[in-house]
């Protein structure tokens, strides 16, 4: 199994808000404030974890900064991310992102608000889905 070895930041807190499978850490580099309408956060994710399928109403930037992950959208086939990649969400998509099975993978997370609301959150990915999604990145 892959280690994590090039941590930018500090690790951050494990998320327990329900909507990651697995254990994943954020730690909140930026804020929405009244010059950034925006949020930055350096996520990292253990090997197995993942967020919940989820949009945002104005998009999100994620910057691969270490390990190997899974990005995938609803009806696509899941994509092998891994550090250097630059993921460019457009608003509304559904989709989810995390590690493999086998590494664990950190993102810069640039995520844009819409008003007071820069996600909606929906069903967890299944263990069927990510198990497919980890045979997909594999070809």
């Amino acid at each position: 199994m892959e280690q994590i070895i090039n941590e930018i930041f500090e690790k951050g807190n494990q998320i327990t808000n329900g909507y990651f499978t697995g254990n994943a850490f954020l730690n909140l580099l930026q804020e929405k404030d009244e010059n950034n309408d925006f949020a930055l956060g350096n996520v990292t994710f253990e090997s197995g974890a993942r967020t919940n399928w989820h949009t945002h109403p104005r998009g999100q930037v994620l910057i691969i900064t270490d390990g190997t992950g899974i990005y995938q959208e609803k009806g696509q086939v899941a994509q092998l991310i891994k550090k250097g990649d630059i993921i460019n969400i457009p608003e509304d998509v559904q989709h989810w992102h995390g590690a493999s099975a086998v590494s664990g993978m950190i993102h810069i997370a640039i995520t844009n608000y819409k008003d007071e609301e820069n996600v909606i959150w929906l069903q967890a990915v299944s263990e069927e889905e990510y198990a497919i999604a980890n045979k997909q990145i594999q070809r």
